[in-house]
């Protein structure tokens, strides 16, 4: 038997890599990860206001390096980086796959042809936000699919998260959702947001959605036909 694949996550923040794990645990136990973390990737990203080409570059390097290891995929957990992450899947070649991309198809597999689909993107990392919605616009037009697209920010839940404060985090994220009652869907920006999706949902009477699980089915569905 050949042996299982090595997949590379790369993460810019550590807060995504325990909820990608899990995912990995539940659906896809016999892979072999491979964790890359730059955590002023972030930092960086919020201080420079956009994505440069220096970022850029950053990713087709980790990219590049993770193929010379030996990966045969390769899973970015970080949102707000996506033409970044374009650009290291064409140098590498690589089945790759952008956080949310998975999520984002879940969510207008709702969509119905009478109305246009209602949707609500919740994030805790603020700069994730326009590059997400553009995203997922884009998809949308592709499939002609007519969307609604409302967003909220949650201010300081990443830092409880952080901190050690899961349930401040969860209960924040949580409160914040309920603008988004009346919607088709709500979906959960940061890999990190992942463990609140159950007080999510328990808030919300319409579908919640989460990247994690989302992502590890849809990237071994690629690599199947790799």
């Amino acid at each position: 038997m050949p042996p299982p694949p090595r997949i590379a996550l790369i993460h810019a923040t550590p807060l995504a890599v325990e909820p990608i794990q899990a995912a990995f645990r539940r659906h896809w136990p016999q892979v072999r990860p491979m964790n890359l973390l730059d955590d002023s990737l972030s930092s960086d990203r919020a201080q420079a206001g956009c994505l440069t080409p220096e970022m850029v570059q950053r990713f087709v390097d980790l990219a590049r390096y993770a193929q010379r290891t030996g990966c045969g995929g390769i899973l970015f957990t970080c949102s707000a980086f996506g033409p970044a992450i374009e650009a290291a899947a064409r140098a590498t070649g690589l089945p790759t796959l952008k956080p949310n991309e998975a999520m984002f198809e879940q969510a207008l597999a709702l969509a119905q042809d009478t109305k246009p689909l209602r949707l609500g993107l919740v994030a805790t990392f603020q700069a994730s936000l326009p590059s997400m919605a553009e995203e997922l616009q884009a998809l949308a037009r592709e499939r002609g699919i007519a969307i609604e697209l409302r967003t909220v920010f949650v201010p300081e839940a990443m830092d409880d998260l952080a901190q050690g404060r899961p349930a401040d985090h969860h209960r924040k994220i949580a409160q914040a959702a309920r603008a988004l009652a009346d919607g088709d869907a709500v979906m959960l920006a940061q890999f990190s947001m992942a463990a609140a999706l159950p007080l999510v949902q328990a808030e919300l009477p319409c579908p919640v959605l989460s990247s994690p699980d989302c992502a590890v089915q849809a990237l071994m569905e690629r690599m199947s036909h790799a």
